[in-house]
């Protein structure tokens, strides 16, 4: 099995999609707006690991000047994907998932660190804080 075919197999188990189709649609569309989200040595250790048709997607954002934060990110996904922001929210969270997974975990931190709090829910992470 290609990695493009088990990243999304693992996409579509995580967001309980229907077909491949929309796994596809969903993965596109959630990785085009993280890749507005990342820059540098992070954005492209991502680009490396991801199966090609995914990283082309990827790549071919203009990064923005500085992350959104989560909630700006999930409201960039809901309108990529026209759906509601609750559907956003769920297809916002499964595919930075499997994203971690293929990422693995020196790679997952090192794109958390450089993106605002929030965004490790998002990737199945907690995301605690140490009190004050």
């Amino acid at each position: 099995m290609t990695r493009h075919r088990r990243l999304l197999r693992q996409v579509r188990t995580l967001g309980r999609c229907t077909t491949d189709e929309e796994a596809e649609r969903v993965l596109h569309a959630v990785l085009a707006v993280l890749g507005s989200q990342l820059t540098g040595e992070e954005r492209c250790d991502l680009a490396a690991v991801l199966p090609e048709r995914a990283r082309t997607v990827f790549a071919a954002q203009i990064p923005l000047p500085g992350p959104v934060a989560a909630p700006a990110f999930v409201e960039a996904v809901a309108r990529a994907l026209n759906t509601s922001l609750a559907g956003a929210c769920w297809d916002a969270s499964f595919v930075p998932a499997a994203l971690a997974d293929l990422a693995g975990h020196r790679l997952t931190d090192r794109l958390l660190n450089g993106l605002p709090r929030g965004y490790a829910l998002l990737f199945g992470r907690a995301g605690l804080v140490a009190a004050a």
